[in-house]
């Protein structure tokens, strides 16, 4: 990010030293999830050195102590081009989406498994969907194009869908991204053990544990028994039952 760039060297050139800048932005809602205000602010070690302002569409500075002159350049750097208040612009009235991954059976054997990932709740309408597969990114030729559907509260909603054949370790990624999300959105899915089976191997653990707790439980009985009558031990004998 070139705006990074650039703060860090006007930074540096200051001698500011170690520092850590990061973009934060919030959306604080009123009682009935209306939204009351945006917030969108370049942070400089915690600090909020430069804010969107919504009304006047533009950056201002937000720091008035030492790096006010910093904050008041970068502000002007921002405010010239028209990336940073476009992707502010779409913040302000963007919605995240939530994602969701079900499966079901397609009869096929070669590929038994359809994934099916549901995206609802996202504004605006335009979203990016692939698909992963241990984290590498699945053919888009094995897509469908994807359209966005109103839920008819100016929010949207998509699905798409993969057939696999899972093996035991694999885990199927639906990535999405969007312009209210910093970072994609992951939703991941493996294959599991079948009702069936589960219960299965549920079943055959308890009588595992029972018998070993039988076994443990029959062993300790016949150490403790007194020895029998005229019982004589041999040497070396350190058994309780060899004890006097």
């Amino acid at each position: 990010m070139w705006v990074i760039g650039v703060l860090g060297l006007v930074l540096s050139c200051r001698g500011a030293g170690a520092f850590l800048v990061h973009v934060a932005s919030s959306c604080p809602l009123v009682a009935n999830g209306s939204a009351l205000d945006f917030n969108l602010a370049l942070v400089f070690n915690k600090n909020p050195l430069v804010c969107y302002d919504p009304d006047a569409q533009r950056f201002v500075p937000c720091d008035w102590m030492l790096l006010h002159p910093v904050a008041t350049q970068l502000a002007a750097i921002l405010n010239n081009g028209t990336a940073w208040v476009q992707r502010a612009k779409a913040r302000r009235w963007a919605s995240p989406p939530q994602a969701r991954i079900i499966p079901s059976k397609t009869g096929n054997a070669r590929a038994p498994v359809l994934l099916t990932c549901h995206v609802w709740g996202f504004y605006p309408p335009e979203v990016t969907i692939i698909w992963l597969h241990n984290r590498d990114i699945v053919s888009t030729g094995e897509h469908p194009p994807i359209s966005a559907i109103p839920n008819g509260d100016w929010t949207y909603q998509a699905q798409v869908t993969l057939m696999v054949a899972p093996l035991a370790g694999d885990t199927f990624t639906c990535s999405v991204q969007h312009a209210s999300l910093d970072r994609p959105l992951l939703e991941d899915w493996g294959p599991t053990l079948s009702p069936g089976l589960m219960g299965k191997v549920a079943a055959a653990t308890v009588l595992m544990v029972l018998g070993l707790s039988t076994f443990i439980a029959g062993l300790y009985q016949y150490r403790a028994r007194p020895p029998a009558p005229g019982y004589t031990p041999l040497p070396g004998d350190n058994s309780p039952a060899g004890s006097i």
